[in-house]
């Protein structure tokens, strides 16, 4: 085919849009669907997080907003749903298994951690490179 056709300029044009669709917006369509599945899937008690850094307990859900509850139910602020950046849901027993893992590892880490209490001398490295220079 010649480069110069305007049969060839087409399939370019049409290639670089199918470029654009896989590139950039199917992620993004993935991406807002998984977004708005997370806020049906909310439930009262969950834990969330909104866009600003706000984490607190869900008190009430409306159609288009969300009362969350901060600092152990003292304050209560009315978001909508867009606002909330990640939910995690609360299991059986009202806490995080994953949070309580997290930190024993966090423990058993601090544990193995050598002391630092010694204190550590230098080596001096000038001798040991000035008599490999004599020889």
């Amino acid at each position: 085919m010649n480069p110069n056709s305007p049969a060839f300029s087409f399939m370019l044009m049409g290639l670089l849009i199918v470029m654009i669709y896989f590139m950039m917006i199917r992620p993004q369509r993935k991406k807002d669907k998984a977004d708005r599945e997370m806020r049906e899937a909310m439930k009262v008690g969950d834990e969330a997080i909104t866009i600003g850094g706000i984490v607190g307990r869900i008190e009430k859900i409306n159609e288009k907003t969300v009362v969350i509850s901060t600092t152990a139910g003292k304050n209560k602020i009315e978001f909508l749903k867009t606002a909330i950046a990640s939910v995690s849901p609360k299991d059986a027993s009202g806490s995080k298994p994953a949070a309580k893992d997290d930190a024993k590892k966090e423990e058993t880490e601090e544990k193995k951690a050598p002391s630092r209490d010694k204190k550590v001398t230098p080596k001096k490295l000038g001798k040991k490179s000035e008599e490999n220079e004599e020889k």
